[in-house]
């Protein structure tokens, strides 16, 4: 096969890439490890930042997101029992995020891929990169029982953390940061109705909790718990008594409980590989950062990468320019460890550290009450939580 951009990884980075090439005249083959109905299915959460959002309107996949995604203009801080709110539309001019979680948005961008032609490979194995230092790089991977390869101009590396494309990039020719945290988030899917109609970050002495919406009928929930543990030591009636624990205080809050139909334990770290550029390997979204979910960024750093790299490529396939791709890389690092930034203070602001002495949980407090009496700190907290501008 012969193309001009080979992405590997159908998640939101690489089909969105592909269809902001078509939309550029880009030829581009996208191959999966995994099938079009798991892609499809896999829930992750969606918090889309205004800049996400327009620009899905922009290029035409985002119809069914402002039908179906519930629009949020705050969010809610919650500790020693009582709920702050932070007016995230007021306090930015009139942004606000969209709530719509990542399967959809993948099933949005495979229909608008398939649409228009588009070449998807799923269900492909054995994925390995050759000659990205030269004008001709390759991949090779099985797929349908066969040996394939795919000859391009770029190559882009949106396989997620533990795909290839990263390890395609020579250890001495790069530099790995990463920070992983000592606790992480026990998630559940619940069939019930709305405890809130914005999302609840609650800062607890028993630890962090997160209270958010799928749907009317479908809620997800996290408490921040020990990495190490087993998600089937908790029983549904126990994993309640947990969030009742932390949520539920003085002020009458109560929490609607219902059926769990999925439970799980996510780790928590933060990545960050410099540069996100080999030759003519570009990596994108999670192949080369990683950020706690605290601070709802990783499919919106994703979009971001993908839509510098989409304008880079364009500009290079129509006047020979390199300067833009040149500049992929510090050009997406520095939004990057903009957003590392933010997702670790939102995380340290929230959530127990078992090292931590009397004094430090106190600063922990002082800290969720200045934000929530100044207006200088909450426009901090909001600007960066509804996105930063992308470059």
């Amino acid at each position: 096969m012969r193309t001009q951009v080979g992405i590997v990884g159908a998640g939101p980075a690489g089909l969105l890439l592909s269809h902001l090439l078509h939309l550029e005249g880009i030829e581009s083959v996208v191959i999966e490890a995994r099938s079009r109905a798991e892609i499809e299915s896999t829930i992750r959460a969606g918090v889309l930042e205004q800049g996400t959002v327009d620009l899905l309107v922009e290029v035409g996949v985002g119809e069914r997101m402002r039908r179906e995604g519930a629009v949020h203009r705050g969010i809610n801080l919650r500790f020693s029992g009582e709920t702050h709110r932070i007016d995230l539309h007021e306090l930015t001019g009139g942004k606000a995020i969209t709530v719509y979680a990542q399967h959809e948005v993948i099933k949005d961008l495979v229909a608008a891929r398939i649409a228009t032609g588009g070449a998807l490979l799923f269900e492909v194995s054995e994925v390995t990169l050759h000659d990205v230092e030269t004008r001709t790089p390759r991949i090779r991977f099985r797929h349908e029982g066969g040996q394939r390869e795919i000859a391009c101009d770029f190559i882009a590396g949106c396989d997620g953390f533990h795909g290839v494309c990263r390890s395609a990039i020579p250890q001495d020719r790069r530099t790995d940061y990463q920070h992983v945290y000592p606790f992480g988030w026990f998630g559940i899917l619940a069939e019930a109705p709305r405890s809130t109609e914005e999302l609840i970050y609650t800062r607890h002495e028993r630890g962090f909790a997160l209270v958010s919406t799928r749907s009317p009928e479908l809620q997800r929930l996290y408490f921040q718990c020990d990495p190490r543990d087993d998600e089937d030591r908790w029983s549904d009636e126990r994993i309640w008594e947990e969030f009742r624990a932390r949520l539920e205080g003085k002020d009458g809050f109560r929490l609607a409980e219902g059926p769990i139909v999925q439970k799980g334990i996510v780790a928590m770290r933060s990545f960050v590989i410099d540069p996100m550029r080999h030759g003519r390997l570009f990596l994108a979204g999670d192949a080369a950062h990683i950020v706690p979910p605290t601070g709802a960024k990783g499919m919106n750093l994703a979009v971001a990468d993908v839509r510098v790299l989409s304008r880079a490529l364009a500009v290079f396939f129509t006047s020979g320019r390199t300067d833009l791709l040149d500049r992929y890389s510090s050009t997406c690092l520095r939004r990057v460890w903009l957003a590392e930034r933010f997702s670790r203070w939102m995380t340290a602001m929230t959530h127990l550290d078992e090292t931590s002495d009397a004094f430090s949980n106190r600063l922990q407090l002082a800290e969720l009450e200045y934000v929530t009496s100044s207006r200088a700190a909450a426009v901090s907290l909001a600007e960066n939580y509804v996105g930063l501008p992308m470059a």
